[in-house]
């Protein structure tokens, strides 16, 4: 298994344009410290026809290749990954599209590749359909070096597929073919429990809460995390269209809230979970965190995001890009916040660390906007200090 290396060290660059103004490498966060990176390459080849009828509930394409020794902290992210079809054009509704963008996708699996574009280590938990689809979005896991130990194939379903409308300004539309699809039918059976309990940091949706048995498969993946004292993050990403009705999405979603230590929201969910009340006041958004929380995070789109804390409350302002489709552009914030806090989780308790790091995520959200598709235009970390660099803008 070949070992490449790279470095990233700035020389020259004004320190008023780091995301912290000390010169103490300690006062940085764990990403904008980290100058040396260490990444495994994956020796597996793809499947063969031959190998494809043995992948029934076994991962892809084996354990052999997964990075070991001197490698991050690993975070775990279990739910669905399926298919973005984006159109083309943007402005147009799906029937007047003229052609579409095929392009990996699934917000738990973003947020795995995009840990692993930052130089993190991360795992994805899930279950695609035993079909070309499913294929080929282990394939691109492999390629991405994400541990795919406890993906699973489902000969009977297939994978699922969403199209996406792309409106002028980049925001998003969806339309999902799940009757059922494979993500849905992942058991409780099939868990890989000890990658789960190997975590320091496991990350979910709430997409997988819909049906059963993932829902039950959800349950009993965050309950073993948070049994052997992994740290629990939590992005609802909101999908109406998959509930069967807005309070049974509220509901679901408010479910499992107490459970998790990190909380990651839009200003949308913040006003449907809180059934209408205005997000940019912080005493609506205050009413969403619990004694537990260790972070909440509400992100704005080009503004930035807002975080709260037992200690801290304040603003991260954005970086100003030119918006092609905001596909994964959440996940995209979520790998920056997750791929630091697995290296190093006392910036919590820091502000200006904690301001350091959201900036970045910022940076990583802002760039992936750039690009159709999710998982395709997410970040590397010299990506995210280039344009952080570029912008000329401290946090």
């Amino acid at each position: 298994m070949a070992l490449h290396s790279f470095s990233l060290c700035f020389s020259g660059v004004p320190s008023n344009n780091w995301p912290s103004s000390s010169s103490s490498s300690s006062s940085r966060s764990p990403i904008l410290r980290r100058c040396l990176v260490n990444v495994s390459a994956f020796s597996s080849p793809p499947p063969t026809s031959r190998t494809r009828c043995q992948l029934k509930g076994k991962a892809f394409p084996s354990t052999e290749g997964v990075p070991q020794g001197n490698e991050s902290p690993l975070v775990v992210c279990f739910g669905e990954m399926l298919i973005d079809f984006v159109p083309t054009t943007s402005g147009l509704s799906l029937a007047e599209a003229p052609a579409f963008k095929k392009a990996p996708g699934g917000a738990p699996a973003n947020v795995a590749v995009g840990i692993a574009r930052l130089g993190g280590s991360s795992a994805f938990i899930g279950k695609v359909g035993e079909d070309e689809f499913g294929y080929m979005l282990a394939e691109i896991l492999k390629e991405n070096k994400v541990n795919s130990e406890g993906m699973r194939f489902d000969p009977g379903a297939r994978t699922a597929l969403a199209f996406v409308t792309l409106r002028s300004d980049g925001e998003r539309e969806f339309m999902f073919y799940r009757n059922p699809s494979a993500d849905m039918l992942l058991q409780e059976s099939e868990l890989d429990y000890d990658l789960i309990r190997k975590a320091k940091i496991f990350h979910y949706g709430s997409i997988s809460l819909i049906t059963e048995p993932c829902k039950s498969a959800h349950i009993a993946a965050a309950k073993a995390a948070k049994d052997a004292g992994v740290i629990l993050s939590y992005d609802p990403n909101l999908r109406l269209p998959l509930w069967e009705s807005e309070e049974s999405a509220r509901e679901g979603i408010l479910s499992i809230w107490e459970m998790a230590d990190i909380i990651k929201v839009s200003e949308e969910e913040v006003s449907f979970l809180t059934k209408g009340d205005d997000p940019s006041y912080d005493v609506v958004v205050r009413k969403l965190f619990h004694p537990k929380l260790k972070l909440l995070v509400v992100t704005q789109g080009p503004q930035g995001c807002r975080y709260f804390t037992k200690k801290f409350t304040g603003r991260v302002t954005g970086l100003k890009v030119d918006a092609v489709d905001s596909t994964g552009a959440g996940d995209a914030f979520v790998a920056g916040v997750l791929a630091q806090l697995a290296e190093d989780d006392t910036w919590l308790e820091d502000e200006k660390r904690l301001r350091g790091a959201l900036w970045f995520a910022n940076g990583c959200g802002a760039l992936t906007v750039k690009e159709r598709g999710a998982i395709p235009a997410l970040p590397t970390k010299e990506d995210v200090f280039a344009a952080i660099l570029g912008s000329g803008n401290t946090f």
